[in-house]
């Protein structure tokens, strides 16, 4: 029961990776369901670990990160700028959770929950979240992502250790979670929120696409490898096969989601080029002009005069034929 949450999390950059290569053309609504579902993911990953991954509490530490997070959110209300204010705070305030003896990352979480996303007034050209996301884009993506991923994901992936993840207990769970549990939940959810909520599924998606989704999203990497090593610290081999059975489950989900992504896009492109030809060159699809007549009468104009030009290339051809210069 000890890996009960490692496969919550779902590893947003990858997953909108395989959308934004294999989704070219599926609806845009569809990305912002995902993203708004690996954010949710990721902030109740985060909070499970604040709740049951943290054992001794040191309460001077936590009352000081506390207060260090008021400060933070009153200096943000005031509007005060420089990054020599915020930087050795924000430092201060991690080293103080650290040390209570909750996750280090809580605190960057709720750091940036407090975070104004939207401008107040004319004279903003970004607002506080958006202008901290694009410095600290660089740095977390080039660098603090890439060296979580080389030190979590460090475990020798062989034949062996594929064989146990699926005979094994907690690995066969963590890779039926992710690949299973994850789509089943997800999709299972949005239905019935939409069936008995005031809750409507956006007009450009269907419940298929919902599903490709769900699955998608159990593509768990990041912090579910975390998650995965709180909660088997005091068993090292065990931990090994738990991070082997999330690149295992995220490689399966990974490839079922593409399946069906594929065939959602295959879907919707037809749909775009059906709703972009015009054959008739009227300037207006031709799906716009089932009703009007004078399109019928464009396009009868159009086949007859292939049918003419076709007619006349059989008498050409038949003509060869019959002086003998035809094919041998």
């Amino acid at each position: 029961m000890d890996g009960w949450a490692v496969p919550t999390a779902t590893d947003i950059a990858f997953a909108l990776a395989v959308l934004a290569v294999i989704g070219t053309s599926l609806p845009s609504a569809l990305r912002a369901f995902l993203l708004t579902l690996a954010v949710v993911d990721d902030l109740f990953a985060i909070l499970i670990i604040a709740v049951f991954f943290t054992n001794d509490l040191n309460f001077p530490a936590l009352g000081g990160a506390v207060l260090g997070l008021v400060v933070f959110w009153l200096l943000l209300r005031k509007r005060v700028r420089g990054w020599y204010i915020y930087v050795p705070l924000a430092l201060a305030i991690w080293g103080l959770m650290y040390n209570s003896g909750i996750h280090a990352t809580i605190a960057g979480v709720t750091m940036g929950l407090m975070l104004r996303c939207h401008k107040e007034d004319a004279s903003e050209q970004h607002s506080p979240g958006e202008h901290i996301e694009h410095l600290i884009r660089p740095l977390s993506a080039g660098l603090a992502v890439p060296l979580f991923a080389l030190f979590s994901a460090g475990v020798s992936v062989s034949g062996g250790a594929l064989g146990d993840v699926f005979t094994q207990p907690e690995t066969l769970g963590v890779v039926l979670g992710l690949v299973v549990g994850k789509a089943v939940g997800i999709f299972g959810g949005t239905w019935l929120a939409a069936r008995f909520t005031k809750a409507e599924l956006n007009d450009d998606l269907a419940w298929p696409d919902v599903f490709a989704v769900a699955s998608l999203a159990g593509i768990g990497f990041t912090v579910s490898l975390l998650i995965g090593e709180l909660a088997f610290t005091e068993d090292p081999l065990l931990t090994d096969e738990i991070k082997a059975a999330v690149l295992t489950g995220s490689l399966i989900a990974a490839v079922v989601s593409g399946v069906l992504l594929k065939l959602r896009n295959a879907k919707y492109r037809k749909l775009w080029e059906d709703e972009e030809r015009d054959e008739d060159l009227s300037g207006v699809p031709d799906i716009y002009e089932l009703e009007d007549p004078e399109y019928h009468l464009r396009m009868a104009a159009i086949y007859e005069k292939k049918a003419a030009e076709h007619r006349r290339l059989a008498e050409v051809a038949g003509g060869e034929r019959k002086d003998g210069n035809g094919p041998a």
